[in-house]
């Protein structure tokens, strides 16, 4: 494979996964995944996690050849979810000297996943300082973004952030690596995709991240999936800053569950009042035949949100019982919202959701609409006071 330096003496290490269906075997990777790693052949050798066990068989022979015949001295675990980490116990065999640098939540894990060797064990705090001659290494710990023990590598030499999951992104790279070799109007659903569906739950913890990062120049970043951001990191931090502030764009996303057509007919019709508002913004699903990740990303996306439900065994469908129970896993805020139903002999739909957005602490801007039977439009008249008050 071709070399390619991100860096002064930094080397771009990573593989495109097309045959994984779904990440984390839940969310569907319609357009692949990449896995980034990188190693900086200074003089002293450190590799800055590794890739995802089976996803790149000359991994370990791009390492060998970049060292020239060179020990690894340290290996950096910013995240030990095996993505990124799967690949540990090979790097130790092929260099029995290296030095896994991490934090003590980290080594727990390395410990009860890879048996890891005490005299193996570089361990480092919030600040420390590893220096590798031209290169100098700064660690960051920011855990919850988004497991306990996650950090994040700093060079204070070149400014590069090696951020790990953070700024990461869904999408393979499909011959560009870096972000002023693609067209980024691509890549940003799917990086949002990612935020909302793998980090969002923990925003708070990425505004907290934010703060220690504060005052620190960054000229490059370096993510575990997704484009290196070479030449506009700022957009990167923009988004993310952005997304977990939970600001959200002008629009609404109106989900249904509809069993014989009924409901779905209730969503094109308050679809089509919000369309005659002005709203251009308006995402209509059925949850029965979306994946509630793309769903996701559209109510993380858009600020109002809209959703109906027939009965179903006198409560929710089931299907919307799984939206609702992902978005209060991940608790997106800011929300304006609204709630319809419908019911054949017995309501459930209407009441379920109801005792759902309770929870949430979002904005309700108009009283729920519920029908039974067959739509008409005397039975749906109070969607235009939800027209009218949605935005």
């Amino acid at each position: 494979m071709k070399k390619i330096v991100v860096s002064n003496k930094v080397h771009y290490l990573g593989t495109n996964d097309r045959k994984k269906s779904l990440f984390e075997n839940n969310w569907p990777l319609p357009n692949g995944v990449s896995y980034n790693s990188y190693l900086i052949a200074d003089q002293k050798c450190a590799l800055i996690d590794t890739l995802e066990f089976g996803s790149k068989d000359d991994y370990l022979e791009e390492i060998e050849n970049i060292l020239e015949g060179r020990d690894l001295d340290y290996l950096v675990v910013n995240h030990m979810e095996p993505d990124h980490s799967s690949m540990i116990g090979w790097i130790i065999r092929k260099y029995p000297n290296v030095k896994i640098v991490a934090n003590l939540k980290a080594f727990k894990m390395l410990d009860a996943f890879y048996g890891i060797p005490e005299e193996s064990i570089f361990e480092v705090k919030d600040g420390d300082e590893l220096n590798l001659g031209y290169h100098n290494l700064k660690f960051v710990l920011t855990p919850w973004v988004h497991w306990p023990e996650t950090m994040m590598t700093y060079d204070t030499t070149d400014q590069v952030l090696f951020s790990c999951d953070a700024f990461g992104s869904f999408g393979t790279l499909d011959g560009g690596i870096f972000d002023d070799e693609i067209n980024f109007s691509f890549y940003e659903d799917e990086m949002r995709r990612y935020y909302s569906n793998i980090v969002g739950k923990y925003s708070h913890m990425v505004q907290k991240a934010f703060a220690k990062l504060s005052g620190i120049s960054i000229k490059m970043i370096c993510p575990s999936h997704g484009p290196v951001w070479r030449t506009n990191p700022s957009k990167a931090l923009e988004l993310y800053d952005k997304w977990s502030r939970h600001d959200s764009d002008k629009g609404v996303v109106i989900v249904f569950a509809s069993m014989y057509g009924n409901t779905e007919k209730m969503a094109d019709y308050v679809a089509r009042l919000i369309a005659e508002q002005g709203v251009k913004n308006i995402r209509v699903y059925d949850v029965s035949k979306t994946h509630v990740s793309f769903i996701l990303n559209d109510i993380w996306k858009y600020k109002s949100v809209i959703l109906g439900s027939s009965a179903y065994n006198a409560g929710m469908h089931p299907m919307m019982q799984h939206l609702c129970n992902e978005l209060e896993v991940l608790n997106p805020k800011n929300k304006n919202y609204a709630l319809f139903g419908s019911y054949s002999w017995s309501g459930g739909g209407l009441k379920s959701l109801v005792a759902f957005a309770e929870k949430m602490e979002w904005n309700q801007t108009a009283p729920p609409v519920e029908l039974i039977g067959s739509p008409s439009e005397p039975k749906m008249e109070g969607f235009a006071r939800i027209a009218k008050t949605i935005i």
